[in-house]
């Protein structure tokens, strides 16, 4: 069993006490090595969710559990060392005037010696396929460059917990999958626990668990296939759901049973595959 990273216990939150509640005695629990993707429409409470774990909020009522901490204002900056997180806009993250000193800007602040640092800024790089731009200006990168830095950058202050907060949404469909692609392989590789944010499907399927928000609380968390099994469900709170799993549908009515809700186009191919060898 994966240990418990992330807690929120009776959290609810609102920006001003004359305002609503963005979120509602919100509770659920992240574990290591995990990837969470959180849905929702817009006003659901899902930025507000990434900006509690990140210390960037304090909750009115209820705690949040960061590796066994609790996240205030006497902890805030013990927790940043275990939480990255990665914005919609790159441009908003930079701070270096080269890709190189970007990286290693966060490390200095927390005063990493500069051989880790060196070599942090060589492994982090790498491991974004960014090395080959390490004294380019950010500004000259495109667009999915740009997240890979930002990536590296929250990286190589090596945190336990990666949030990505809308963070391909300005990228074209390629730009999109590139990231993801690094992103999940990263994962894999370093054990993160990741956060995604997202509406973008292609994401979501890719996740072990997805919490969907609604009116600022949780209205359903199970894996990908169950949540967009769901169809009509998701549909009534604003929700988009998967091509293929529309398609599948369209198949069943029509008397071609798939047994399995496919998650992409290979899964639903498989399915048909499956049942045009029975026949």
């Amino acid at each position: 069993m994966s240990k418990r990273l992330i807690e929120f216990r009776n959290v609810s939150f609102r920006y001003g006490e004359e305002q609503p509640w963005v979120l509602k005695n919100l509770s659920f629990e992240i574990y290591e090595d995990e990837w969470v993707a959180i849905i929702g429409h817009n006003g659901s409470g899902k930025s507000t969710i990434a900006k509690l774990v990140n210390g960037l909020l304090f909750p009115q009522q209820g705690e949040i559990i960061i590796d066994g901490q609790q996240v205030n204002e006497a902890s805030i900056w013990n927790i940043r060392k275990e939480v990255g997180m990665v914005f919609q806009n790159p441009d908003n993250q930079f701070v270096g005037a080269t890709v190189q000193d970007d990286v290693a800007f966060g490390m200095e602040n927390r005063g990493v010696p500069r051989e880790e640092m060196m070599k942090r800024i060589d492994e982090t790089l790498n491991a974004v396929g960014m090395q080959d731009y390490r004294l380019t200006e950010p500004h000259r990168l495109s667009g999915g460059q740009k997240q890979r830095v930002a990536i590296a950058s929250v990286l190589a202050i090596s945190p336990k917990v990666l949030i990505l907060d809308e963070a391909t949404a300005m990228l074209d469909p390629s730009g999109r999958q590139e990231i993801m692609e690094t992103v999940s392989k990263l994962q894999n590789n370093q054990g993160l626990s990741l956060i995604t944010i997202t509406h973008d499907l292609h994401e979501v399927v890719q996740a072990d668990r997805v919490i969907v928000m609604n009116e600022g609380e949780i209205w359903d968390e199970a894996t990908p296939r169950d949540i967009f099994s769901k169809k009509d469900e998701l549909r009534k709170i604003g929700l988009d759901v998967p091509f293929v799993a529309i398609l599948a549908d369209e198949l069943n009515q029509v008397g071609i049973t798939i047994l399995q809700e496919p998650l992409n186009h290979e899964e639903l191919l498989e399915e048909l595959w499956t049942l045009h060898s029975r026949t």
